[in-house]
């Protein structure tokens, strides 16, 4: 059985996964202009956002290139970070891991993220249905971050669990959300896509417009091994309301078991539907 592991879920656009840090410049560029934006704070997230799902140990170093960030800046973030309880520095290797403060920061908004558990028993009902890995997600700045994720039996095994990332502009869900959010965002967000992947930039935005497309027209978004090869996946929208931002529900698994024939005849009919009823229960449709 194959499998697409955590090391891989940083794969498509950024297939070195240095987007982090490319991105992190490009943040602080972009907001440098901007009066209210504290720079030290932001460094310090993008420290706590650097550790991966998958990840154990990070030293100084390694951060360092993450966030592209001066080594000397971040042994003082991780210090504070450390001293705060955000951190743990393991004495033997110098080496840090998150510590219990942002452990139960995470915690308290999974807590208080009640779609998710409206959603679980609907998720789960449908990778039963599907033999397929289901996964609720949102966007985090050019990813796309798993906050539940129901699987079952495959040939390829997707092992992403919550706080797992995938890309934002190759993945299904990634196009589902760009395709639903409003024009002026999505253009945005491809602007960010594009000055971070020039090279590759003109079969991403193929890629995307594709998705838009498709969309409009059926509900739906489809990736066919654009992340990664031999996965196929379909996803669409859900609007949770409750002043909680846009989020994906995806449908993924083995290209093989997953034809696109199947995504759209079968699989796409019991995505919608679910997506429906999760939106009734959460009160954002009455239809």
């Amino acid at each position: 059985m194959a499998t697409i592991s955590n090391d891989e879920e940083q794969g498509g656009v950024f297939p070195d996964g240095g987007e982090g840090a490319d991105e992190a410049r490009h943040e602080d560029s972009h907001d440098s202009q901007d009066r209210h934006f504290v720079t030290a704070l932001a460094r310090g997230l993008e420290v706590l956002s650097c550790f991966r799902s998958g990840d154990n140990f990070l030293a100084n170093n390694e951060i360092a290139v993450r966030c592209g960030l001066p080594k000397s800046t971040v042994t003082r973030l991780t210090y504070t970070l450390t001293k705060l309880g955000y951190l743990h520095v393991v004495p033997d290797s110098g080496k840090y891991r998150l510590g219990t403060a942002t452990a139960a920061l995470g915690g308290s908004m999974l807590v208080n993220l009640d779609v998710r558990q409206v959603a679980r028993p609907y998720l789960k009902a449908l990778a039963a249905e599907t033999g397929a890995v289901v996964a609720l997600t949102t966007r985090d700045r050019l990813s796309m971050l798993y906050l539940e994720c129901c699987r079952s039996t495959s040939i390829v095994t997707l092992s992403l669990d919550v706080g797992s990332r995938i890309p934002l502009a190759t993945s299904a869900s990634g196009l589902a959300l760009l395709a639903a959010m409003p024009p002026n965002e999505r253009t945005d967000l491809m602007e960010r896509i594009q000055a971070l992947d020039e090279g590759n930039w003109p079969r991403i935005e193929q890629q995307i417009l594709a998705a838009v497309d498709e969309y409009a027209r059926t509900g739906c978004a489809t990736s066919a091994g654009t992340w990664v090869k031999e996965v196929h996946g379909i996803a669409t929208a859900l609007w949770p309301g409750r002043g909680l931002p846009l989020m994906t529900i995806s449908v993924a698994g083995a290209a093989g078991y997953f034809p696109l024939a199947r995504l759209h005849e079968e699989i796409r009919p019991k995505l919608l539907d679910t997506v429906k009823e999760i939106e009734k229960h959460l009160g954002q449709r009455s239809d």
